[in-house]
């Protein structure tokens, strides 16, 4: 019995010839797990594309027009803050009333003065003399005064009328301004330079272009819309 032969095989059994078994090579896990990958990956991808073309479909562009919305809009803010002003929603002179006081030694001057005012379009409530407080005590052309909010309102429409009149605000209640003529007073600004100073007041206008170093800055401290 050969050596080779397995004990108990009675010598039944040979191996014979010059090759000897070998153990099967262990399968490599690490590509079967690369191609589970891989095709979970695929499959990923086809979903989403698949649920994208659904969101297109089912209206939900609707996502993409509201951005678009809204990059609108930041254009729109943008070329405000680059360099153009919203007009003021300023009062006509037909919706203020103006009372004419006098604080100066020329009489009738007050009667005058309210005639033109309201031939320009502005209503006229009382005309006499000022008070003590501010008769002959007002150097300048005059002194408008008005309750409080007045100033951004009414008394900007009447100091386009009058060129170098003080402002002031008090805490009265009505709604009328009061134009005290002062001692400087000659007349009113003339009248189709005081419609070119109105007209400025409440038409829009495009002030000056930033500086280089004015854009940098902004464009540093946020990114802008694409227009």
């Amino acid at each position: 019995m050969s050596m080779l032969t397995p004990p108990g095989m009675g010598g039944k059994y040979r191996i014979t010839g010059n090759r000897f078994p070998h153990m099967r090579r262990p399968r490599n896990r690490r590509r079967i797990v690369l191609a589970v990958v891989s095709a979970a990956a695929v499959l990923g991808l086809a979903g989403w594309g698949t649920l994208q073309l659904a969101e297109v479909f089912s209206g939900g562009g609707s996502r993409t027009e509201a951005a678009a919305h809204r990059s609108s809009g930041d254009c729109k803010n943008a070329g405000r803050t680059a360099g153009h002003r919203v007009p003021l929603e300023l009062p006509r002179p037909s919706d203020i009333t103006v009372n004419v006081y006098n604080a100066t030694p020329r009489g009738g001057l007050a009667k005058i003065t309210a005639d033109e005012l309201e031939r320009r379009g502005f209503k006229i409530g009382k005309v006499g003399n000022a008070q003590a407080e501010y008769d002959k005590k007002v150097p300048g052309p005059g002194l408008l005064m008005g309750g409080p909010g007045a100033a951004e309102g009414a008394l900007r429409v009447l100091g386009t009328q009058l060129a170098g009149a003080e402002t002031r605000s008090d805490q009265r209640e009505g709604q009328d301004v009061d134009l005290v003529l002062g001692d400087a007073y000659k007349a009113l600004t003339a009248k189709e330079d005081a419609d070119r100073l109105l007209a400025g007041l409440t038409a829009p206008v495009s002030s000056a272009p930033p500086t280089p170093s004015a854009v940098a800055s902004t464009a540093s401290a946020s990114a802008p819309a694409k227009c």
